[in-house]
């Protein structure tokens, strides 16, 4: 994956783009809007981007993203044919090799009360790609008991790596590891973020008894694993809805451990929604993982229906 960003961008500007992405370990966004300044979220924080490819705090100094640039790197990204990409760029993102993702924004087109696609881009969000492995290790000692992989909710705000650390717990439990022996696990990736496929290959690490569906809702995705794959496990990001509640009863009434993601700021926050009440009442998840970021530090708390455990 390393060296994989340069790429995104079209050869007759790779020059200018060359210094950032010797960088690239340490980029998590680039921010790209017609006629404004670029923007590069890093480890050392928001800055803008100078004519040099070098940080500036200085306005005045800021490379200004223009409409054709702009255009140019899509064109690019999508191999100079948007209609091939359409079914993504309604979503509002393309997901590149290394899986780097593109997420854009501009005019939204309507077919009655459905997006048929976005024309007139003028902003892109080339969101880094990054695998942390090993991240799940210190906690995989308290989602197992006698050797089986416990039904795990990660809750966390935005920015506290939930997505990362789903994604190395599928690919240790994949894999196998000191507490269980590696079990097949299906992942429904409906934003492409926790494989990061490009043209339906993982581009990240998820194991090797891994099967993932790609683009795919999260209600449709369980019922299409549990009937064609059988997997012991499976995974998903951002639950929340109604339906993602119900498929997830279903998977478990199947047999299936689950390992998911929701946004939330802790248990309270996440039991008072439509559907999760319920869902943690009846103690579904054996393991809750509650994540935070205070003071730049990232922390994760293991409870047990309530009861802190470390």
């Amino acid at each position: 994956m390393a060296g994989s960003l340069l790429q995104l961008f079209p050869k007759e500007s790779r020059t200018f783009w060359e210094r950032l992405c010797g960088r690239e370990e340490s980029l998590q966004e680039i921010r790209l809007r017609a006629n404004r300044p670029i923007f590069v979220l890093s480890d050392q924080g928001e800055q803008m981007l100078g004519p040099d490819g070098r940080y500036t705090k200085e306005e005045s100094r800021a490379v200004v993203a223009g409409e054709k640039e702009i255009g140019d790197i899509l064109q690019h990204v999508c191999h100079y044919s948007l209609y091939a990409f359409e079914d993504e760029l309604r979503q509002g993102f393309v997901t590149v090799a290394g899986g780097h993702r593109v997420g854009i924004a501009g005019q939204v087109v309507l077919e009655g009360e459905k997006i048929r696609t976005i024309k007139h881009i003028s902003c892109l969000n080339i969101r880094v790609a990054h695998q942390i492995k090993g991240v799940a290790a210190p906690v995989l000692p308290q989602l197992y008991l006698e050797g089986k992989i416990l039904n795990t909710l990660i809750i966390s705000p935005p920015g506290c790596g939930k997505t990362t650390l789903l994604r190395d717990l599928v690919r240790q439990v994949s894999d196998g590891n000191s507490y269980g022996r590696g079990l097949s696990v299906g992942i429904v990736d409906e934003r492409s973020e926790i494989a990061g496929c490009f043209q339906g290959m993982p581009q990240n690490d998820v194991g090797k008894r891994t099967d993932v569906l790609d683009g795919c809702p999260k209600e449709q995705g369980m019922m299409i694993l549990l009937r064609a794959m059988s997997p012991s496990v499976i995974a998903v990001d951002e639950i929340g809805s109604k339906k993602d509640i119900e498929a997830i009863h279903m998977a478990s009434r199947c047999g299936c451990n689950i390992l998911a993601t929701i946004h939330g700021e802790g248990i309270e926050d996440v039991s008072g929604r439509e559907g999760m009440g319920k869902l943690m009442e009846e103690g579904l998840f054996e393991r809750i993982l509650i994540l935070t970021k205070k003071q730049g530090k990232f922390t994760i708390q293991v409870q047990e229906g309530g009861k802190k455990l470390g």
